[in-house]
């Protein structure tokens, strides 16, 4: 086996050593060579301007001075809480100061001797000041060496103690890049970087660290993050092809009994569009002889569970068994008693399986499971227990798979020698670049029409002050027969401070809402299941008409009847939570409301956030904001599922590259499926080398 450089502990690299490359492997996940030359600087500065001191306010980014450093002085007595200095150049002056390793700075500062000084400036009281600044020596030679596009580098206060400060970063990073720079090889075939004017990969990770100039920067930044996206969707197509390869699908060739059945005399109403055409896509799957692999995506309200239900009628009437799986209890009863209701006119054996089900009631279950008769399983985690196997299992539904394990999700398709077709659902909109990234290996539906009949929701935005006006507003609702939620943040660090925060809301509503002309249900996650059950059906059954509730409601259940949303403190959500509650009004055919109520001071992100929700109703939207707002990592489980990988591309502005990659992929892959041409063998090398370890983690089987 050779030996592979780029694989050296780094604590092999000169000026490391044991202490610094803990801290460099707890700190910063770097333990090899190839990690350091991976750790991309996150913005660059132009060390190449002076500034005067007459210049500087406290809305100043990073800025450099150039002057001498004068009436030093420690403030505080036995402890000494603070080093300040007084920065002077012939237009001024401004305090320098530090809170940390001052001890040895103090005697290194000389009288008339000239320095440069670099930081961020700040307001303390009525000064404006710089605290820790870099300092050094003017002399000809660093004065030379400032370049208008210096690196800057994650750091942390244990680096930075070890002198691994963003230039301590910058100068291991030249030691590496002169000890390993020739052996740097290009990972692209010469036909892809001819063809798309790419810098070469040694000269990218030159410029990336230590750039020339800003055109070139530039060009080794696109390069960096065309080579990151091209290889992740080259091994997501890669592997959608070999499993199309592979895996046989079931032949669902009959549409029967049940699919006209349903179609003719149970449809609650004419389907849309969007839903045929999902339909059509599904039908095609399912008779091409590969196993389906499809994401549904819709907004909440929008249909999918119809179209989800009729696939299922399609496995039926070809003799195989379906099951539904969704991520909590309230869910899969709402799945059960909805199909329950829509299947009434036709002879369909359907069961619910959740923990809460009875011992007495699971070996019936698992017997006509068994037989075959019992035809569609509707469950939570409990279908993927041992006990639960299947005669012919020949499709899987799964709703909101964000919230599943991977391995959890992969327990149900060793329940059977051919993995049956999967239809995957969320109500989450996912923006087009993290789909094509997250899901990339999977097909995309989406059914973007809303059902005839329903209205647009109204978003509103109200201040705290307006309260007075919003309670009247519920009243004038509940009596034209209207049901009303109100719902209060929950925010895990601060379970108890956020339940008195629920509690004091439901006070006030009750004193507001009296008995027995009104009547408030309250439910939130500390509650007993059987308590918050007996909670939401009565709401559900109209004998209550305020709810007042945390977001266990986010997923809940459907109450055609409420039509009013009112989300306090909605600053403290995230953009896809407002939009996920919003989603459990407008499910009738009256107008419904969502009043977002916050505080009179808003952050810009708050502010954003808010006027996206007032603007807009589409899902898709709200997420294209919400990738730009927050960043992939922090957006439904993506952080588990590798797509924080990324160290260049950032799927929220690179979309352009993202789809220059997957299309040039596509092509490679359409013509040599397996990589075995000549031409193909650098790529072939470079995907080994990078997915070897890593797990399929966008499959869904």
């Amino acid at each position: 086996m050779s030996f592979d450089i780029f694989e050296t502990p780094i604590e092999f690299l000169k000026g490391v050593g044991p202490q610094r490359a803990e801290l460099l492997k707890n700190e910063a996940g770097i333990f090899v060579f190839k990690d350091l030359l991976h750790f991309y600087p996150f913005r660059y500065i132009d060390r190449s301007k002076f500034y005067k001191t007459s210049e500087v306010d406290e809305n100043s980014q990073y800025i450099q001075l150039r002057g001498t450093i004068s009436n030093i002085q420690l403030h505080g007595l036995k402890r000494t809480t603070r080093m300040t200095a007084r920065f002077s150049d012939s237009s001024g002056s401004i305090e320098l100061v530090w809170f940390k390793g001052f001890r040895w700075l103090k005697n290194s500062f000389k009288p008339g001797v000239e320095y440069i000084v670099f930081g961020k400036p700040n307001r303390f009281g009525n000064k404006i000041n710089i605290a820790h600044p870099e300092v050094e020596v003017v002399n000809p030679e660093s004065i030379s060496q400032l370049s208008s596009m210096q690196p800057v580098y994650s750091s942390t206060e244990k680096l930075k103690s070890k002198g691994l400060d963003s230039k301590g970063i910058n100068k291991l990073l030249q030691k590496l890049l002169e000890k390993i720079g020739s052996s740097i090889q290009e990972t692209l075939k010469e036909g892809i970087i001819s063809e798309l004017k790419l810098m070469n990969r040694k000269e990218a990770l030159i410029n990336v660290h230590f750039p020339e100039n800003e055109v070139k920067l530039n060009k080794a930044i696109a390069r960096l993050k065309f080579e990151e996206l091209f290889f992740l969707q080259l091994s997501l197509l890669k592997s959608k092809n070999e499993r199309q390869k592979k895996l046989k699908g079931f032949m669902f060739k009959n549409l029967g009994s049940n699919f006209h059945g349903f179609y003719n005399n149970c449809l609650p109403f004419e389907l849309t569009n969007a839903q045929k055409r999902v339909l059509k896509e599904i039908r095609s799957d399912t008779l091409s002889g590969k196993q389906m692999n499809r994401l549904l995506q819709g907004d909440v309200g929008s249909g999918k569970t119809i179209v989800a239900l009729m696939t299922i009628l399609m496995a039926l009437d070809n003799g195989y068994q379906a099951c539904i799986m969704a991520p909590t209890e309230i869910l899969a009863q709402q799945h059960y008693i909805n199909i329950q209701k829509l299947l009434k006119k036709l002879e369909i054996n359907i069961s619910l399986l959740t923990g809460s089900t009875k011992q007495s009631e699971r070996k019936p279950i698992f017997d006509s499971l068994i037989s075959g008769q019992l035809q569609i399983l509707i469950g939570t985690h409990a279908l993927i227990e041992e006990q639960v196997n299947f005669k012919k299992l020949g499709l899987v539904v799964i709703d909101e798979q964000h919230r599943f394990g991977v391995a959890q999700r992969a327990k149900l398709w060793e329940k059977t020698q051919q993995p049956p077709h999967v239809l995957v659902m969320t109500a989450t909109p996912i923006p087009r670049t993290l789909a094509m990234t997250l899901y990339g290996d999977l097909d995309v539906s989406v059914i973007n029409e809303l059902p005839p009949g329903r209205k647009s929701i109204k978003t509103i935005h109200r201040t705290d002050s307006s309260r007075l006006r919003v309670f009247s507003f519920m009243k004038e609702q509940i009596n034209k027969g209207r049901q009303i939620y109100v719902v209060y943040p929950l925010i895990k660090e601060s379970e108890k401070l956020d339940l008195k925060f629920l509690e004091d809301g439901y006070e006030s509503i009750a004193r507001e809402f009296p008995l027995p002309n009104y009547v408030v249900s309250i439910v939130h996650g500390q509650m007993k299941a059987a308590d918050k059950d007996y909670e939401m059906q009565r709401f559900a059954r109209g004998e209550s008409h305020i709810m007042v509730a945390t977001t266990v409601i986010e997923v809940g259940i459907d109450v055609s009847n409420a039509s009013v949303m009112i989300i306090e403190n909605a600053e403290r959500f995230g953009l896809s939570q407002l939009h996920q509650l919003r989603g459990r009004v407008g499910r009738g055919a009256d107008q419904s409301y969502c009043i977002l109520i916050t505080g009179n001071k808003l952050s810009n992100d708050a502010r954003t956030r808010i006027n996206a929700m007032v603007s807009t109703n589409d899902g898709f939207e709200i997420a294209e904001t919400d990738l730009q707002l927050r960043g992939p990592g922090d957006i439904q489980g993506t952080q588990q599922s590798g797509i924080v990988d990324l160290k260049m591309a950032d799927l929220a502005k690179d979309g352009k590259i993202l789809k220059y990659a997957r299309n040039m992929a596509r092509q490679i892959l359409q013509k040599d499926p397996d990589l075995s041409l000549p031409e193909n063998r650098t790529l072939l090398h470079t995907h080994n080398k990078l997915f070897k370890e890593k797990s399929k983690w966008s499959r869904i089987s």
